[in-house]
């Protein structure tokens, strides 16, 4: 059997970036897209081109025939400041379907043997998701549909897309729905970075005993899953025959304030916390896993509090870079030094 050729697109984004990584690992030709290299580190794809996913002519360029899998992250998407502002919702539903409706034609049009789709925890109904201490994602539970975010709702329709493709014309789709990815090399500042690498950015800019602000009362839950973990429970998935959609995520939840409180502790800083008005999404959120163990016979087994320290370290690095203009490296080398 020769070797596996695989497209990723989205390969400049985090997740995609970190995918592109594991193929290579195992052996795959790879060639990643993205209207952007990926920002902290080298792609690891051995080609890397910059084209526009939404473009017909991009697909018909970049999809050969032989393709043996395709792996879709692209999207436009961030954190709550973006996703739930309702500023973003026609740029954010757009852009994203129209990647999507070009990507299951032509896994069809060139015979890609697998194609797997990144979805998302956002599809789940918001009427499920009120009371924070006992939410319902199990994957049946996402109908009657309610998302509380267009992204969402996008997400939820592309999921349509894609299964329909398989009905109609056989495409060969795995779909998994994310719950809250997180790792190095994940956005960290700029607006569209998520909970983990904006509270850690707080937390690693400021002195011992200084004030971070934190949207909403703190009390919302969510789970949150180490971007490792994530990669791992995909290529499971592409290598097995369950389609899904299936939940990859932790179960174990926690409140926005005892993860800053976790954050803390791994930065040995006693810190208070100053609640702001700003866009939270639902109250509560967590990845309900009985699927994920039953098809794949694997589940998640790093803590979230293992993979914060992880996360810290990494963007404690690049905040100091960004303050002392140095290369991440270095600040790394001086916060050690400094320990």
């Amino acid at each position: 059997m020769g070797t596996k050729k695989a497209l990723v697109c989205g390969a400049g984004g985090f997740i995609g970036s970190h995918m592109v990584r594991r193929l290579r690992a195992e052996g795959y030709r790879v060639r990643g897209v993205d209207l952007k290299h990926p920002e902290f580190s080298p792609s690891a794809a051995h080609e890397f081109v910059i084209a526009d996913l939404r473009l017909r002519e991009s697909w018909d360029a970049l999809l050969d025939e032989g393709t043996d899998e395709v792996y879709q992250f692209a999207a436009d998407m961030g954190g709550a400041g973006y996703i739930f502002t309702g500023e973003n919702d026609a740029r954010v539903m757009q852009n994203s379907a129209m990647i999507n409706l070009q990507a299951a034609e032509f896994a069809v049009l060139r015979g890609v043997q697998k194609i797997f789709y990144s979805s998302s925890a956002c599809i789940y109904p918001a009427y499920n998701q009120e009371d924070p201490d006992h939410p319902n994602c199990s994957e049946e539970s996402a109908y009657p549909a309610a998302p509380d975010s267009e992204y969402g709702w996008e997400k939820l329709f592309s999921e349509r897309l894609y299964l329909a493709f398989a009905r109609n014309y056989g495409l060969n789709v795995r779909i998994a729905r994310f719950h809250n990815i997180f790792g190095p090399e994940g956005t960290w500042r700029g607006g569209k970075e998520k909970a983990p690498a904006a509270l850690i950015r707080k937390i690693a800019e400021q002195e011992d005993g200084g004030t971070i602000e934190v949207w909403g009362d703190g009390q919302q839950t969510r789970s949150f899953l180490y971007i490792d973990e994530c990669i791992e429970a995909v290529r499971r998935l592409m290598e097995g025959s369950f389609a899904g959609p299936v939940n990859i995520g932790s179960e174990e939840m926690v409140t926005i304030d005892e993860m800053a409180g976790m954050i803390m502790k791994i930065a040995d800083k006693r810190m208070t916390i100053r609640h702001i008005p700003g866009p939270t999404g639902v109250r509560g959120r967590n990845s309900d896993n009985r699927l994920l163990r039953a098809q794949l016979g694997w589940e998640p087994t790093q803590s979230l509090f293992e993979g914060l320290a992880k996360t810290y370290k990494w963007i404690e690095a690049q905040a100091n870079a960004a303050r002392w203009n140095i290369s991440a490296p270095a600040a790394e080398e001086v916060a050690i030094a400094a320990r």
